[in-house]
């Protein structure tokens, strides 16, 4: 019995309340924010910044009702600046820091482009996630979607399937041109970059993330195959 608490008290004492929601949440699931010298609210997506922390919901959503609301003056207990761009600030600064996981995960060894590649890992069942172009086109997408639906996990889990970056993102993160497909394989590197992208789909609140039921065609389709 007395594991078993150790271990309910040890997850409260890791978990963070978020000053919008006042939920809460294991801290991957927040982003934390400091006062800088200046008195501006700052993110902190690293959780290294000197300072007092405040904890908001990893939501673009929530981080605009803590800036409209002036919520984080009153979680910082001061008067402080938050402008009211503070979430797309976040936004690109995710979106920064999963494009940089993917050059990672290149250099590793764990990113495969070429729809050829890809292909071949994604019914090979080594993916653990698959990466379109927002401009590619419908009938490449649908092959590749199509195999990774095929080679789904003995659970029955099918690797997520994004359409975040552009193909001029993927060249520039990847040190390729035309980069219309890519693929993470399993090792550390391409678990990193998997986790990036899947918070910061999670944080647009838009059906980026596929699998399991969606086909991901929807919306506008690109011009490159």
């Amino acid at each position: 019995m007395r594991d078993v608490v150790g271990k309910k008290d040890e997850k409260q004492m890791a978990e963070r309340t978020c000053i919008v929601t006042r939920e809460a949440c294991d801290p991957d699931q927040l982003i934390r924010f400091v006062v800088g010298p200046d008195g501006q609210v700052v993110p902190d997506l690293k959780r290294n910044l000197p300072g007092r922390g405040v904890w908001v919901t990893a939501r673009q959503s929530i981080v605009e009702k803590a800036v409209q609301d002036k919520v984080f003056a009153r979680g910082f207990k001061r008067q402080v600046k938050a402008d009211s761009d503070l979430s797309e600030l976040v936004d690109r600064l995710m979106q920064d820091a999963a494009l940089g996981a993917l050059g990672f995960a290149r250099k590793a060894g764990d990113c495969v482009t070429g729809a050829g590649k890809v292909e071949a890992v994604v019914s090979a069942g080594k993916v653990i996630g698959l990466l379109h172009a927002t401009d590619g086109t419908a009938d490449g997408m649908r092959k590749l979607s199509a195999a990774a639906y095929a080679a789904r996990t003995k659970k029955g889990r099918v690797a997520p399937i994004w359409r975040v970056f552009s193909s001029m993102q993927l060249d520039l993160a990847l040190g390729a041109t035309n980069v219309i497909h890519a693929a993470l394989t399993k090792g550390d590197a391409g678990r990193n970059c998997a986790a990036s992208i899947a918070k910061l789909v999670a944080y647009r609140e838009t059906d980026l993330i596929l699998g399991d039921g969606h086909t991901g065609l929807s919306g506008e389709a690109g011009q490159k195959n």
